[in-house]
């Protein structure tokens, strides 16, 4: 016999962190008022509780909760919970490690420093590539990687992902991309107006902020993670505690099939998805431009198995090549020990 049961996609964090985290990214008071609430959908059966991390007002993230909402995780048999904690990367990841949550979407260049220090968390499945860009005033007159040397790049956290992704794309272009170019750091909002008012040549952010910023200060868009060396290349990937991995074998399967199930989706709908993700979660962006910057990432690119282990150890020698990693990590060591193949 079944029985009726919810799911709810509930943000775990205080109201305070909430006004905090609205404040910093520009959010409007409806998203705060949807994120003190929690908000529920009816499923059958005895399914798998899976407490997921995320982050709301990433545009990319917006598969996730719209598989919620559109019943593909009750399909695969999962009691989906999304919990925010917090705008940063790795506040998200030390969620999972720290058992707030089970697992969660991150970016890769913010999973791999801590996989390699001894985050007991494994990698399992890439969601999509494409969602950060370097972008550059016109008056900079750059229009190419090798353009930048001498110039300034503005980004929001001395090693942001943004910024480590386009110091490998410099290293890889020639350049030495601490020394040929001056890095400069400023508070998440005001990363565009600092471009705008002619303080900096250029900046590395993420979608949609970068696309907004592309967009209202007229930026030529010099490189993304999709382009150059960043081709097929996976941008975000999930990962799950190894302890609850473990025990939920079976459940973190299922979870990898819906992901793929999610994406696919939202490559070939990607209107719907960004009229429920601006519906839903007021995130201050008009919906023509979250459903531009939905179809222009690569969402077919979901990575499991040799191939997810393959982007993580190039992801590993990437951040090695730029001195992120310890000089005696093995890229491909430590991607066959952080990496779990889920479908196998």
């Amino acid at each position: 016999m079944t029985s009726s049961r919810k799911i709810a996609a509930t943000s775990k964090i205080s109201r305070r962190g909430v006004l905090r985290a609205a404040g910093t990214l520009g959010v409007g008071a409806a998203a705060v008022a949807l994120l003190a609430r929690p908000t529920s959908y009816a499923i059958a059966g005895n399914a798998t509780k899976v407490r997921l991390s995320w982050t709301e007002f990433a545009a990319c993230h917006s598969p996730i909760a719209f598989a919620l909402s559109k019943g593909i995780y009750a399909k695969h048999d999962l009691d989906i919970e999304l919990y925010y904690q917090g705008a940063s990367g790795q506040t998200l990841i030390q969620s999972i490690a720290t058992n707030k949550t089970d697992a969660g979407a991150g970016l890769l260049y913010d999973w791999v420093k801590p996989l390699e220090q001894g985050l007991d968390v494994k990698l399992f499945v890439g969601s999509h590539g494409g969602c950060t860009r370097l972008l550059a005033s016109k008056a900079s007159g750059v229009t190419t990687l090798e353009g930048l040397k001498g110039k300034t790049i503005v980004s929001y956290d001395v090693a942001s992902p943004p910024k480590h992704s386009f110091q490998v794309a410099l290293a890889k272009a020639g350049l030495d991309p601490e020394n040929d170019v001056n890095w400069l750091n400023v508070p998440f909002d005001l990363v565009g107006e600092t471009v705008g008012k002619g303080q900096a040549d250029a900046l590395a952010h993420l979608d949609p902020w970068a696309y907004s910023h592309k967009k209202k200060f007229d930026l030529v868009e010099v490189a993304n993670t999709q382009t150059g060396s960043f081709e097929g290349a996976v941008c975000c990937v999930l990962g799950v505690n190894s302890a609850f991995l473990d025990a939920n074998k079976d459940a973190i399967r299922r979870l990898a099939e819906a992901d793929i199930e999610i994406h696919e989706y939202a490559a070939a709908h990607p209107d719907e998805v960004a009229k429920w993700f601006v519906d839903n979660l007021n995130p201050g962006f008009p919906f023509e431009d979250i459903r531009d910057e939905i179809a222009s990432w690569v969402l077919h690119n979901h990575p499991v198995g040799k191939d997810l282990q393959d982007q993580v150890k190039h992801a590993a020698a990437d951040l090695s090549l730029i001195k992120v990693l310890d000089p005696t990590t093995d890229p491909a060591e430590l991607a066959q020990r952080v990496t779990v193949d889920i479908l196998a």
